[in-house]
């Protein structure tokens, strides 16, 4: 009971971490904005803070907590903590997808419609293939090493778009995307990412504590009621559609999903019903802090992909020193 107690203060803490770091990114930028806000209306302060602050410091909450919620997920179906969103391939699907749309000149709105439609079709793709070949072999195995397959399809498929692409135009634009950032989003892409993450995150959640049964294995799983397949099914849509719809409007913004977890593990532990929800509010604090210093670091803004990738990788060889065990 005391125990229960403390993961559920741990919680709470993280939820107001989350609000407390949202209320300061709104006030950070180039263009500082004072709290609390003058009693004269400034037309330009106002659209600096409702049209560019607030849906960006939004995505970035809604980004880094469904990253860290698809990392957490996975990595509780396969029971592996070396597992990140991107294993099945809806990254470099997603990638690939926007990198065609810039190619052939399409708009903002297209690219995120493309990088979406490619980032789903890849999973699928991971799904049908493993499903052809697994007969009674290690599902889990199996479609780990589709996903790798599939992962390094699209990857090459990047590679000659940028290898044809205009390299005084498109090909920056390319390279630009995929190193990940949030300095186009509007509140058009807010609402839209506010459904897609409802959609994706409310199963993921309703099934928590089932993936404490997974770790036993398939086998015992079953024994004890729970649907494996079924399961399986839905852990992999539902975070797939997280996946696709982040990278779609942020570009390539990795290591939130791998790291993050092993972050919440420490604070909360490894049963899933209080490692879920706590990923998804650090994952939010996490993104929303590297997001500040992306923009406020220099004066040109930093891709959000770099910066991620310089904190999470030391992070992770720290615990991989550390020998940290128990994460299920």
């Amino acid at each position: 009971m005391k125990m229960e107690k403390k993961k559920i203060s741990v919680l709470l803490l993280l939820f107001v971490l989350v609000v407390v770091a949202l209320l300061v990114s709104m006030a950070l930028g180039q263009y500082p904005i004072p709290f609390p806000l003058p009693d004269q209306k400034d037309p330009m302060l106002e659209t600096i803070l409702f049209e560019i602050r607030l849906p960006r410091v939004l995505a970035a909450v809604m980004i880094g907590g469904a990253m860290a919620l698809s990392g957490a997920s996975y990595q509780g179906m396969f029971r592996n903590p070396m597992v990140s969103p991107d294993i099945l391939g809806a990254s470099a699907g997603a990638g690939f997808g926007a990198a065609l749309a810039i190619l052939f000149s399409c708009n903002a709105g297209e690219i995120q419609v493309m990088a979406f439609i490619f980032g789903l079709l890849a999973v699928g793709l991971t799904l049908l293939v493993s499903k052809t070949i697994s007969r009674k072999g290690n599902m889990t195995l199996i479609l780990v090493l589709t996903g790798m397959v599939v992962s390094t399809l699209f990857s090459s498929l990047i590679s000659i778009t940028k290898y044809v692409a205009d390299p005084d135009s498109k090909l920056p634009s390319i390279t630009f995307w995929l190193m990940g950032g949030l300095s186009s989003v509007g509140s058009r892409d807010v609402k839209l990412l506010f459904v897609l993450f409802l959609v994706g995150a409310i199963p993921l959640l309703l099934v928590r504590w089932r993936l404490n049964v997974l770790s036993f294995g398939d086998e015992e799983a079953q024994g004890m009621g729970v649907d494996v397949p079924k399961l399986r099914l839905t852990v992999i849509l539902a975070s797939t559609l997280l996946t696709a719809a982040c990278v779609s409007l942020c570009g390539l913004v990795g290591w939130i999903g791998l790291v993050v977890p092993h972050m919440a593990r420490l604070l909360v532990g490894p049963n899933f019903k209080d490692l879920l929800p706590a990923s998804t509010f650090l994952g939010a604090f996490f993104l929303l802090i590297v997001d500040d210093v992306a923009r406020c670091a220099f004066s040109v803004e930093i891709p959000l992909g770099i910066l991620t990738a310089l904190i999470g990788a030391p992070f992770f060889l720290y615990l991989l020193m550390k020998g940290k065990k128990g994460w299920t």
